[in-house]
């Protein structure tokens, strides 16, 4: 589908509604614009990742260009994802893109080939493990947060249930990705140690 936006403003949402795709339109505070905002946040927090995967000390580095690669990927199916959210089931298209097994069968051999590559949990981890590392698990919270926002929609008929999964699925992939990274480019990982509070 080739898009041409020649404005980026237009005024329409001055009102507090926003158009969905087909041009129906809701309130901006509606559950299904809240859910494709939440996606779009994410594909922007992967944003930052890949910005920092491509300043040192990662710049170069194999496993730095291996992620981003991925990382752009998913960024290109969030897109995909948040403009199934933003059509109403009655204005689908039969060549609209949607987000189906496939997607989500693709993730978890993603995360299962990067799982043998890290060594095994002992605890939570603690968010952190580098730059990209902080960035991927900040991510994976955006991501829980979409998951969230779409279940509703699921409930309601107005979003699949593949699009709750693959949500579900790349919030671990992101959780992996951050651990991976953290491993290759040589980033300590602090784990959860229940009650501990360090002396001052």
């Amino acid at each position: 589908m080739a898009v041409r936006i020649n404005r980026v403003y237009t005024r329409t949402g001055d009102d507090g509604t926003t158009g969905l795709v087909g041009g129906r339109r809701l309130p901006k505070d509606d559950a299904q614009v809240v859910a494709y905002g939440d996606v779009d946040e994410l594909s922007s927090v992967i944003g930052v990742v890949r910005a920092a995967l491509a300043q040192p000390p990662y710049r170069r580095r194999v496993a730095a260009r291996s992620l981003d690669r991925a990382l752009a990927e998913v960024q290109q199916e969030l897109f995909d994802l948040g403009s199934e959210l933003a059509t109403a089931p009655e204005d689908a298209y039969p060549e609209m893109v949607r987000i189906g097994q496939e997607h989500v069968t693709r993730l978890e051999r993603r995360i299962d080939q990067l799982t043998a590559e890290v060594e095994p949990l002992r605890s939570f981890v603690l968010p952190g493990g580098g730059p990209a590392g902080a960035a991927l698990h900040l991510a994976r919270c955006v991501c829980r947060r979409a998951e969230r926002s779409v279940v509703g929609l699921v409930r309601s008929g107005r979003a699949t249930g593949e699009v709750a999964r693959y949500l579900n699925r790349l919030s671990d992939l992101l959780f992996v990705e951050a651990r991976w990274i953290a491993a290759k480019t040589g980033f300590a990982e602090t784990l959860w140690e229940p009650g501990q509070r360090k002396k001052p």
